[in-house]
């Protein structure tokens, strides 16, 4: 069988097709077109098509990470929403927690209020109510109201209505029959339901959550049926899939279903990379690194476990989406981020970019303010000569003319210092970030490896795991699309949940089990309606608790089989050790409690994907293709060095490279600075030593 994964990114779109039966892999890369995304990846996938003599209806999947619904949150470019909710219950989305961003500040927009998702004269209420704790219907609905509600929405020409009612988790009898009304008074409009979207307790979250389902949900199903269409045009026939903020891929009726899900879809592909290459090189622990044209995504795995956010910490741009996330953090740090002095006189890098569009200086597109990558190739890091085969022309001169002046001529430095400054910002920024991921939340790093991911990870790793003093670093054969590898490893994968409220010092046990079997078999059915056979099905269990009189909760692995003291003693001291690595303490005498059950349902592929590169006969004598000076940072300044350049093509299993250097590839550069080295493993790995 033949697979395609396909990345967009804000500045190059990636791509990787595997052959899982003669295990060849073939990459490409080529530039993002940010005024229809999907025009470079359907573009890139006949291109690879081409390169691997492949036919395009001879493709059987078709996986894809898109940032369409993130992006459409950062432009604030969502569809015009209208909300039916609890009369009383109109102003949640604007009240929310009454946190403000500036805590001390009164002159201020608070995002959520100054651009609602959601305006005030589309928030209808209409008359019902129902009761906690066992979702009484207190108050009727009253189906007139809703009637009045829907077609008043529908007059002011809304393109999607979300329901959210009070208690609808505990009971959804009035939401269901509201979205009865609506398609028959409103079939046109995208319809978001908070039950369906977000079935949990804390009714701002979930509305917030069911309301940005709803603003991003006409926009990324069209995009999704355009990009299925386009790839008709070219002869793929497969059934498209896509990745989602959790870790997995959904069919393309799933997304469409919930598109909220597929926010920040592409940095958890890159985690995923970055696990199965730890998995290959036997360091189950990685940190991994993605770093791109705009951003850097920065994810931590102990024992290979792809951890998920807290689901209250799961806020996009300036919005609360309470849905599965797996726990990323992403900067503005990458090859196209802009450096500048600001008016306080500040040396800084990011968060802007010059993205694909005008690109870096040395690109000579168009672009004139200095960039990471103009720092880059002025401190010779990247070569000129390096990117003629990927179609890149470089323009030295330009890029050291934009770092000139700019940054250097306010700064009053010279262009060498003023470029490693640059670097040093960077390396700073995204040594910053790995710690807020690692150090802050109980992981030391040096109990791990860390992943070099896209095409700028492989040149800051060094420095970083310097600071870090983290003792190894994976590169993998093919790191600057990482992303995409990333949806050829991943399983086909849908979260399941529910709120419980159960103390496990005196549970009942059926009430537990019959929740986790109701998610269960909505699992199980949705994997089934997907194709998968039952014994191709796995089922994990998930547990939100927390002690008794706490506000937030821990999500805990629970274990299969039958709820019994076992089961909950299990559960129990895996809160207890969770809460003692996050917080540092455990109390043994207070009572635990389960607030939300979860269960992912997992459909694996048939044959796990390991990426891996051509082996070469020609050596590391071979692979040099040219020595030159460059530049790298002391702690006093600044050396010149005389580094070796290698092509990564030529190096074989067993070759050692010792910095300073640089490797070249395709898709990606590697840095060794002085005193590092790196060794080529059986699979086509480098394994660097900092």
């Amino acid at each position: 069988m033949k697979h395609i994964g396909v990345d967009i990114g804000g500045t190059f779109t990636d791509l990787v097709l595997w052959d899982d039966t003669s295990d060849a892999i073939w990459v490409h890369k080529l530039p993002s077109t940010p005024h229809d995304p999907a025009e470079a990846a359907v573009a890139g996938i006949a291109d690879l098509c081409r390169l691997a003599a492949t036919d395009p209806a001879n493709i059987d999947h078709v996986f894809h990470g898109t940032t369409v619904a993130t992006n459409i949150l950062i432009e604030r470019s969502g569809a015009s929403v209208g909300l039916i909710t609890t009369k009383g219950f109109r102003d949640i989305l604007y009240i929310g927690r009454k946190k403000r961003p500036l805590n001390f500040s009164n002159y201020q927009d608070v995002p959520w209020q100054s651009y609602p998702i959601v305006k005030r004269r589309y928030r209808l209420p209409v008359t019902e109510r129902v009761v906690a704790p066992k979702g009484e219907v207190a108050v009727a609905l009253n189906e007139k109201e809703a009637i009045t509600a829907i077609r008043k929405l529908k007059a002011a020409g809304v393109e999607a209505v979300a329901v959210c009612f009070l208690f609808s988790f505990l009971n959804p009898r009035h939401e269901k029959r509201v979205k009865t009304l609506l398609k028959k008074e409103f079939n046109d409009a995208f319809v978001s339901i908070s039950h369906e979207v977000v079935p949990l307790y804390r009714e701002y979250e979930r509305f917030a959550t069911t309301c940005l389902n709803a603003y991003v949900g006409p926009k990324t199903a069209r995009y999704i049926d355009r990009f299925a269409e386009a790839l008709g045009t070219i002869g793929i026939r497969s059934e498209l899939r896509l990745m989602t903020s959790a870790g997995g891929v959904v069919t393309a009726d799933g997304a469409k279903a919930l598109p909220a899900a597929l926010l920040l879809s592409g940095p958890a592909a890159g985690l995923i990379s970055g696990i199965a290459s730890g998995d290959s090189a036997a360091s189950p622990s990685v940190i991994t690194l993605d770093v791109g044209g705009t951003s850097a995504d920065i994810g931590v795995a102990p024992n290979g476990e792809l951890r998920e956010k807290h689901l209250l910490d799961t806020r996009i741009r300036d919005y609360d989406a309470m849905l599965p996330m797996a726990d990323i953090d992403t900067i503005g740090a990458g090859g196209g981020s802009i450096a500048y002095v600001d008016a306080g006189g500040m040396f800084r890098v990011g968060p802007r970019s010059a993205g694909a569009v005008p690109g870096p200086a040395c690109y000579g597109r168009g672009g004139t303010e200095p960039t990471v990558t103009d720092a880059l190739v002025t401190a010779r890091w990247l070569r000129a000569e390096g990117f003629r085969h990927k179609g890149l022309a470089i323009d030295r001169e330009r890029g050291r003319q934009a770092i000139a002046d700019t940054v250097a001529q306010r700064l009053g430095l010279g262009v060498e210092e003023a470029a490693l400054g640059i670097l040093r910002i960077v390396v700073h920024n995204m040594v910053d970030a790995i710690a807020l991921n690692s150090i802050r939340k109980g992981f030391d790093p040096r109990d791990f490896t860390l992943v070099a991911l896209g095409g700028a990870g492989p040149v800051f790793t060094v420095p970083i795991a310097r600071e870090l003093a983290i003792p190894k670093i994976i590169v993998p054969p093919h790191p600057g699309v990482g992303a995409a590898m990333g949806l050829l490893c991943s399983d086909v994968r849908y979260t399941y949940q529910a709120t419980l409220w159960e103390t496990l010092d005196d549970p009942r046990p059926t009430r537990i089990a019959r929740a986790y079997a109701a998610l269960e078999a909505q699992a199980r059915a949705r994997l089934e309606a997907d194709g998968f056979a039952a014994d191709r099905i796995a089922l994990d269990r998930r547990a939100n608790c927390r002690y008794v009189g706490q506000g937030y909760e821990l999500t805990v692995d629970a274990p299969a089989g039958a709820i019994d003291p076992a089961w909950v003693a299990t559960v129990v001291e895996r809160f207890h050790r969770l809460h003692e690595r996050t917080y540092r303490r455990r109390f043994a005498d207070k009572s635990v409690q389960i607030v939300n059950v979860g269960t992912v349902g997992r459909a694996a592929r048939a044959r796990a994907f390991v990426p891996r590169s051509a082996a070469s006969e020609a050596g590391a004598a071979t692979a040099l293709v040219a020595t030159g000076e460059a530049l790298f940072a002391t702690a006093t300044g600044y050396e010149r060095a005389s580094a070796s350049y290698y092509d990564r093509r030529g190096l074989t299993v067993g070759d050692v490279v010792a910095g300073p250097a640089v490797i070249e590839q395709l898709d990606a550069t590697t840095v060794l600075p002085p005193g590092s080295r790196a060794e080529v493993d059986p699979i086509g790995n480098l394994i660097v030593y900092p």
